[in-house]
C-alpha cells in the first residue's frame, strides 16, 4: 500500500508541474525529506508518506488446520500396558465483513478424532461440526450495539457408541442436529475480542433424522407409538421445535506470552415446554503456541440439556433414580501442529 501511495503523489506531482511551472521538488540533504513547494505553499511528502494509513481491509479470513497425534508404546514392560495411538484433526475457518455500520461474521468448525488400542477396534473420541452466521447492523457509526440475527448449526459426522456396544448406537450425523435461528442485539466493541449477544426470541429446532433413534424419543422428540401387542403403529418424530431466549458469549485473550484464552458460553430457555430450564453450552480453551506450527491446547466443555435423557441407574444409597439429564463434561489435553493460510 505504501508503494501504492508514493506512486499516486508521483503521479499527481508530475500532473500538476506539467500545468504549472512555478512548482518545485526540494530534497533536504540532511534528513532526506522530500518537499514539494508551488509558491508560498510547501507540502513535506515524506511526511505524508510516513502517516499514511490505508483503510482496514472489509474482509478478514482466517484458515486453520492442525493435527494433534499421541501414542504409546511397551516393550517387556512389567508394569502393565496397552499400545495406543490417538489422532485428531481439526479445522476452522472464518469470513467475516464489517464497513460502517454494517458487520456479518461467519464461522464453520470441525473436529474429529479416533483411538486405537491394543485388543480393540478403532474408537471415536471426538466429533463436532457446527456453523455460525451472525448479521449485525448499528444506526451510529460509533455504537458498539447492533441489531442482530444470529443463526447456529450443529451435529457430528459419524455415528456414536457407548464403548463397548457397537451394535446400538446412541448418535448419528443430523441425531441430533441443532439449529438456532433468532433475532436481538449484539454488544461488539472496536478492536476488542469480546461479543455479548441478547434474543428474546430464537427458534431451536432439534433434528433426529436416525428413526430407530426418533422411535427411541431421543434429544427430546416425541417417540414412536405402540399397540398393547408391542407393535409399532407411529413413527417417533424427526424433528422437535422450541421458541425461547438466547444469550452468547464469546471472549479471547492474551493471559501471557504466547499463551491465549477463549471462552464461548450459550445459555438457551423455551418459553413453551420447559420455561426456566436452562440448557448450557461453555467451551474454554487454553493455547500455548511453541512457535509458528507447533501448538499445545487444553480444553473443556459442559453441556447441560434438559431433553438429552440419560439410562436409569442406581444411587449409593439404593435409591433408583429414572431417565433423567445429567451434567455432561468433556476434558481434553494434546500438542499439535496447526497451519494458517
Amino acid at each position: 500500500m505504501r508503494v501504492a501511495a508514493i506512486l499516486f503523489f508521483v503521479l499527481f506531482f508530475n500532473l500538476t508541474q506539467a500545468q504549472d511551472d512555478d512548482q518545485q521538488v526540494y530534497t533536504n540533504p540532511r534528513t532526506k525529506e522530500v518537499f514539494i513547494i508551488q509558491g508560498k505553499d510547501t507540502v513535506n511528502l515524506t511526511k505524508i508518506i510516513k502517516e499514511y494509513k490505508p483503510l482496514p481491509p472489509r474482509w478478514n479470513r482466517i484458515n486453520k488446520v492442525g493435527a494433534n497425534i499421541s501414542e504409546i508404546a511397551f516393550v517387556n514392560w512389567n508394569a502393565g500396558g496397552n499400545n495406543s495411538i490417538t489422532a485428531l484433526g481439526n479445522a476452522r475457518f472464518e469470513r467475516n465483513y464489517k464497513h460502517e455500520k454494517l458487520q456479518w461474521n461467519n464461522e464453520m468448525i470441525m473436529r474429529f478424532g479416533i483411538n486405537s488400542q491394543e485388543g480393540q477396534k478403532l474408537r471415536k473420541t471426538e466429533d463436532a461440526f457446527a456453523v455460525n452466521s451472525t448479521l449485525g447492523f448499528r444506526m451510529e457509526d460509533l455504537s458498539n450495539w447492533y441489531f442482530s440475527a444470529k443463526a447456529n448449526f450443529n451435529t457430528q459426522f459419524a455415528r456414536g457408541y457407548k464403548y463397548p456396544d457397537r451394535d446400538n448406537p446412541i448418535s448419528a450425523f443430523m441425531a441430533p442436529g441443532y439449529f438456532l435461528f433468532g433475532f436481538g442485539s449484539e454488544y461488539s466493541p472496536e478492536d476488542k475480542d469480546f461479543k455479548l449477544y441478547f434474543s428474546p426470541i430464537t427458534q431451536k429446532s432439534t433434528f433426529v433424522l436416525d428413526q430407530d433413534l426418533a422411535d427411541q424419543g431421543s434429544f427430546g422428540v416425541e417417540g414412536a407409538k405402540y399397540d398393547a401387542n408391542g407393535v409399532k403403529i407411529k413413527d417417533g418424530e424427526n424433528v422437535r421445535t422450541e421458541i425461547g431466549i438466547l444469550l452468547t458469549n464469546s471472549y479471547q485473550t492474551k493471559i501471557y506470552e504466547n499463551i491465549f484464552m477463549s471462552n464461548e458460553l450459550t445459555l438457551y430457555t423455551d418459553y413453551i415446554n420447559s420455561f426456566g430450564n436452562i440448557d448450557i453450552n461453555w467451551i474454554l480453551d487454553v493455547e500455548l503456541k511453541v512457535n509458528e506450527y507447533v501448538v499445545a491446547n487444553i480444553g473443556t466443555q459442559l453441556i447441560y440439556d434438559n431433553d438429552v435423557k440419560f439410562e436409569e441407574r442406581e444411587t449409593p444409597t439404593g435409591e433408583t433414580v429414572a431417565f433423567s439429564p445429567r451434567v455432561q463434561f468433556k476434558q481434553s489435553l494434546g500438542v499439535g501442529v496447526i497451519y494458517n493460510f
